[in-house]
């Protein structure tokens, strides 16, 4: 699905729009036409889904060079190894994710956990993956005429990135899970969860400027995106974190 001229949604589940695999959380593909990239992977059990439609949107699968992750958590990550072994993508996380990813430590990104509350099925595994590099904070990543800067967000979990996409006339945040529509966060009882560092990412991303907001789960904004990180902000001026995201 074409958002803009250099994003596309080419996947998304049962807290989205139902596109693909509901394990799945928005996948985007980033491209000037030329070069492409994706943010996250999906929850991995029907990723030839996000690869129908990718096609179904008429990129040419050839041009769909890396995939960048924003975190290691089931449903962002776990698609990574069949997209990677597919397409022949680099796979890219912050350090501490890639350590997760790399070795498949259910413990480190809390499947158990939330396999334990229902969230994923008894049977449901997370495959590890090569990761080929490792991104880290204030980073630019080419994506052919356009750049990605890599944002440090920990909040939601340890080693979580958004990514500030730098294109003509303005500024796009791919939030992950750092932040959604609204101005909520997404808290969880798991041992890497921290509100004061949720808030400071906040505060950074705040500070971005952005025009377009594309959460991983959720509706997003292609205009005015600040504007639901200054609701979180009044929140915080009082405090208090900004409210749940359900």
């Amino acid at each position: 699905m074409k958002l803009t001229d250099h994003i596309y949604l080419v996947g998304s589940g049962l807290l989205g729009f139902n596109m693909t695999d509901e394990f799945d959380c928005h996948v985007f593909l980033i491209t000037d036409g030329s070069h492409a990239v994706l943010i996250d992977a999906g929850g991995g059990r029907n990723w030839h889904l996000i690869v129908d439609e990718i096609i179904r949107d008429g990129i040419d699968p050839s041009q769909v060079g890396r995939l960048l992750l924003t975190h290691a958590h089931a449903d962002h990550a776990a698609g990574a190894r069949a997209l990677s072994d597919h397409f022949g993508l680099t796979v890219w996380a912050s350090e501490i994710a890639a350590n997760y990813i790399r070795t498949g430590d259910e413990h480190a990104i809390s499947l158990d956990r939330a396999r334990a509350a229902g969230g994923y099925t008894a049977d449901y595994v997370f495959p590890a993956c090569k990761v080929t590099g490792v991104l880290n904070d204030g980073e630019r990543v080419q994506v052919g005429q356009l750049e990605l800067e890599v944002v440090a967000t920990p909040g939601h979990c340890s080693g979580h990135l958004s990514f500030a996409l730098h294109r003509p006339g303005g500024i796009d945040l791919l939030a992950g899970d750092a932040i959604f529509a609204g101005g909520s966060i997404l808290l969880q009882d798991i041992w890497d969860c921290s509100v004061s560092d949720s808030c400071r990412s906040v505060e950074r991303l705040v500070e971005l400027g952005a025009d377009g907001l594309y959460p991983a789960h959720g509706p997003f904004a292609r205009q005015r995106g600040w504007t639901h990180l200054n609701q979180a902000m009044r929140s915080m001026a009082g405090l208090l974190p900004p409210r749940q995201f359900v």
